[in-house]
């Protein structure tokens, strides 16, 4: 047998005493990188292992109007878990829970007789009572968590504005996505151990964790005047049967939203998850996202520029078009408006001056100002998909694009940019941010966040302001935008009626009617936009469709804050039989309306009357714009 010399050992001692050392190292290392490096990780593994957590979703905070009208809130549900190993009767158990809860039966059976599993969850948004009942019977692997469940104080109320969470109370359109870090809260759990399949220990004692509760979201909404919108844009679906309605007031001089309504809409409490085309058009916040030609509320603007630059002249002159580019440009009133100044031209809202002054002006002033009027960025609404404008690139403007970009055509804003632009106009010159979140406030009532109006920059002179708000106050108080007075009140605005376009070309019958106003209430100047997409039937001017709904509006909030009217005896309106101009020749019905003191408007290019609104015999007053159509 072969021997291991004494020599041989002692070379390769030193060999092995390395390689221990080596592994013992190794050993080491491996220690201290369980017990240090990864320790919190494996503890955090092993406690998941021998415990059982059950959730407590947290109530989402409030949102509020600016004085603390609740609009959305979190109301308490229950959820039914079952741990089979820990069930004795299962068939009993699924009766009960099956009878209380007003399950299917097969359903829960199949769940608490579920194997593989330490738990499941049998039901949700369980009422008190509901919970009570199945409480009473005291199944052992029977519990409950507490969860929050959003609720809409008002139901179908502001639903774009406020928008919805989803199933796990995510928000997912409105402030509830927007402010959603605010609202949401943060979850809380109970913790109990149980052993290698699921059951609970003995000596187990549960540990729970509290939910803590969201922030309140107090709103610059007031409820009231979001009530009177509500009202405006429902009635006007209800009469026209329009593709849309919307509305939207705002302080002027602050960029507070007050009001926001739009429909179509829905129930928040009933929210239409299995039909996407009528969750989608409802939640959209048309005021926000979507753009539209202005039509001749854009006039406001032009006329702006126009005093700005110097460029009015004394008198203008309207045969009923203006030939641009070789283009023949029609006025809306195809018979023209003769000779007129331009206040008159503003009362008119004749075309031909509009395109005098961006002519005038030059497509290079034009958009300088554009872009002073936020026209050509969003607004920063704090509103999740705002939409932005869109514009002809300045350098391939034609002279017949800027003519009649100057009257509201070949130029798409959103309605809150719109509204941004004239709030300018009317405060002066200041160029606000609108939003509408106010403050916002932690579950113990302590102030967090405070929202404060920012001015982005000036866009006209004061005094250029306090001219365009007596000339809007004019286009009310005696031109197209009669149908918005309100008697013993001063109130402001313009009309708009703007064609569409469907794949390049004018779309025959579809109109977008609007009107945006202003009036002064408290030392505050109010605005409000009146926007109806496609109204049906043979009234679509913005003068019918959208003045009388802001007029309306403002009449409610002068009560609602206790206005009294200043009125005059000669301020008083006039009652007025409506005549009978059907058949008659456009000359013939134009003199018979002034003759009875009334303002008009008319359509068409025919001979001969074949439509008057108001009807023949209708006892209006003389404030009342009258619409008739030629054939």
């Amino acid at each position: 047998m072969h021997k291991i010399s004494h020599i041989t050992l002692k070379r390769k001692l030193p060999a092995v005493l390395a390689l221990v050392v080596f592994l013992f190292l190794l050993l080491i290392c491996r220690l201290f990188y369980i017990q240090i490096i990864d320790g919190t990780g494996l503890q955090t593994l092993a406690l998941g292992q021998w415990t059982r957590d059950l959730p407590y979703r947290a109530e989402r905070g409030d949102i509020t109007d600016r004085n603390g009208v609740v609009l959305a809130s979190s109301q308490t549900s229950y959820t039914l878990y079952v741990r089979p190993n820990d069930l004795e009767r299962h068939e009993e158990v699924a009766k009960a829970i099956a009878s209380a809860t007003g399950s299917d039966f097969d359903s829960v059976y199949k769940k608490v007789i579920k194997t593989g599993v330490s738990e499941v969850k049998v039901a949700t948004g369980l009422t008190k009572n509901q919970m009570l009942i199945v409480s009473a019977y005291d199944f052992d692997g029977v519990y409950f968590t507490e969860d929050a469940t959003r609720y809409y104080n008002y139901g179908n109320f502001a639903t774009q504005l406020l928008g919805f969470t989803n199933a796990d109370g995510v928000g997912q359109s409105g402030i509830e996505q927007y402010y959603n870090t605010y609202l949401k809260g943060t979850d809380g759990a109970s913790y109990t151990q149980t052993d290698l399949i699921g059951r609970e220990l003995d000596d187990n004692v549960t540990t729970y964790l509290a939910p803590i509760k969201g922030m309140t979201a107090k709103l610059t909404i007031d409820f009231k005047l979001q009530s009177f919108a509500e009202k405006a844009v429902n009635d006007a679906v209800a009469t026209y049967s329009p593709k849309s309605a919307s509305c939207l007031m705002m302080n002027a001089d602050t960029g507070e939203i007050l009001a926001m309504a739009s429909a179509p809409a829905f129930d928040l409490n009933d929210i239409p998850r299995n039909d996407l085309s009528l969750l989608l058009a409802g939640s959209k916040n048309l005021l926000v996202t979507d753009v539209y030609e202005p039509g001749s509320t854009f006039k406001i603007l032009t006329s702006a520029i126009g005093i700005e630059t110097g460029v009015i002249k004394d008198s203008y002159y309207c045969p009923g078009y203006r030939m641009v580019d070789g283009q023949r440009i029609k006025c809306w009133r195809s018979i023209g408006h003769g000779s007129q100044d331009f206040a008159h031209g503003i009362m008119n809202s004749c075309n031909c001056v509009f395109m005098d002054i961006a002519l005038s002006a030059g497509t290079a002033t034009m958009y300088d100002y554009f872009e002073k009027f936020g026209l050509t960025q969003k607004t920063g609404i704090d509103i999740s998909g705002e939409g932005n404008s869109i514009m002809l690139a300045e350098e391939s403007v034609k002279t017949v694009d800027i003519a009649r970009i100057g009257f509201g055509q070949a130029i798409a804003v959103t309605p809150v940019q719109l509204a941004a632009a004239v709030a300018s106009v009317i405060n002066g010159g200041k160029l606000v941010t609108p939003y509408v979140l106010d403050s916002v406030y932690s579950a113990d009532g302590k102030l967090a966040y405070r929202n404060v109006p920012a001015i982005k920059n000036t866009t006209v002179s004061e005094s250029t302001s306090a001219q365009m708000r007596e000339y809007l106050y004019g286009v009310v108080e005696e031109g197209g935008g009669k149908n918005a007075y309100v008697e013993g009140y001063r109130i402001g605005g313009k009309t708009g009626t703007a064609q569409k376009y469907k794949d390049g070309a004018i779309d025959r019958g579809a109109y977008v009617s609007s009107f945006i106003g202003f009036t002064e209430i408290n030392g505050e100047r109010i605005l409000c936009l009146m926007k109806v997409d496609e109204p049906q039937g043979y009234v679509y001017y913005g003068s019918i469709v959208a003045a009388p709904y802001v007029g309306q509006i403002f009449k409610s909030m002068f009560a609602y804050y206790g206005v009294q009217p200043q009125i005059s005896a000669e301020d008083m309106p006039k009652e007025v039989i409506m005549p009978d101009i059907y058949g008659l020749s456009a000359t013939e019905a134009c003199a018979a309306l002034r003759e009875a003191g009334l303002t008009y408007e008319v359509a068409g290019e025919g001979t001969r009357v074949s439509y008057q609104f108001p009807a023949q015999g209708a006892v209006i007053d003389d404030k009342t714009v009258v619409y008739f159509m030629l054939e």
